[in-house]
């Protein structure tokens, strides 16, 4: 694909495609489109990985299909139907990404040692600094990209099939009419209103658990993250849990089981985790999820930290009402947060 702005007639290892467009048209028209649709994808499918991929064979398939595009509906729209199938197609190939809550189990059990399951693949956080690189973003901007991206609303989502999961995802996050849903879902407007209905009945209130996303915490708020962090980093359990509602929850994927409630919670920590001493661990603070998050970092025996925990809050009315902690290096990078911290 050339940046020249000429008309290009461009052999890819499909074919063989001529446009009377030029490349500069393509990006122009779509480049503004790509946050959104790193975010729609990511809804989709449950992982920030397989979501750039989509996004990358969506733009693939759109500009060798350019030429034929011919301005029936909207370019967003267009573009929409693109992603929305591509997704499609790969989910074909690969079941749900849960959170252990999401499994059918009861809560763990935090005086027994937690086990690791490898054998599914987990729901994954969606780093900010993914979407927006080192970009100051536009706030009508943000308004779109992170409508309904919250964890929990994500979480609820891989509860529905494929074409359910898309129908609510267009009509309910992005205010799509019926019309442009069904265009993009390749149906008629019943059957996408019948998918709707049924997403909806499935999900009732599971995505009402929500956190507030950082634009939205109060100044109250605010203190209750940075008193979260500040007490990982001295150590003080009785402290982490008192910012924490009396259900909170914890989770901790790939290990398999869920932690209820500040009791069970303070003595997971206090049993199962590594730290031991203040300053074993560090805390940075980011935003995954468009929610307050922070990378931890656990100290080694060289005295260096290095990459533990990516942990995603829900805050909600004051307290802290979730936390999901992903133990992936591949998030750490994602968020923009460094490999090791020294000191």
């Amino acid at each position: 694909m050339s940046g020249t702005g000429t008309t290009s007639t461009t052999s890819t290892t499909t074919g063989t495609r001529t446009s009377t467009t030029t490349d500069a048209q393509f990006e122009e028209l779509t480049a503004p489109l790509r946050r959104e649709l790193l975010a729609h994808c990511y809804k989709m499918l449950g992982s920030a990985g397989e979501a750039e991929d989509m996004v990358q064979e969506t733009y693939l398939r759109a500009w060798r299909a350019f030429h034929s595009f011919e301005g029936r509906s909207s370019v967003r729209t267009w573009m929409y139907t693109i992603a929305t199938n591509t997704c499609l197609t790969a989910l074909k190939k690969q079941g749900r990404r849960p959170l252990p809550s999401g499994i059918g189990q009861p809560p763990g059990d935090p005086s027994t040692p937690v086990v690791e399951d490898r054998s599914r693949d987990w729901l994954e956080p969606l780093p900010d600094r993914l979407v927006w690189g080192e970009a100051a973003p536009d706030p009508a901007e943000v308004a779109v990209v992170t409508e309904g991206i919250q964890l929990a609303v994500v979480a609820a989502l891989q509860d529905l099939p494929p074409r359910q999961r898309a129908a609510l995802v267009l009509r309910d996050v992005l205010q799509m009419s019926a019309a442009e849903t069904a265009e993009a879902l390749g149906t008629t407007v019943a059957a996408a209103n019948s998918a709707l209905q049924r997403a909806r009945a499935t999900i009732g209130e599971g995505a009402s658990r929500a956190g507030r996303r950082v634009s939205e915490l109060t100044d109250e708020e605010q203190a209750v993250f940075a008193r979260f962090c500040e007490a990982f980093e001295r150590y003080d359990v009785p402290a982490v849990v008192d910012v924490m509602a009396d259900q909170a929850s914890w989770q901790m994927p790939p290990f398999d089981r869920y932690y209820l409630g500040r009791e069970a919670i303070a003595q997971l920590i206090s049993t199962q985790c590594p730290a031991k001493n203040p300053q074993d661990l560090l805390m940075v603070p980011t935003v995954s999820n468009g929610q307050p998050a922070a990378g931890m970092y656990f100290r080694g025996e060289d005295g260096v930290h290095r990459p533990f925990q990516l942990l995603v809050l829900d805050i909600v009315d004051g307290v802290v009402t979730a936390v999901v902690g992903f133990f992936s290096e591949e998030a750490f990078r994602q968020a923009g947060l460094p490999a090791e911290l020294s000191g």
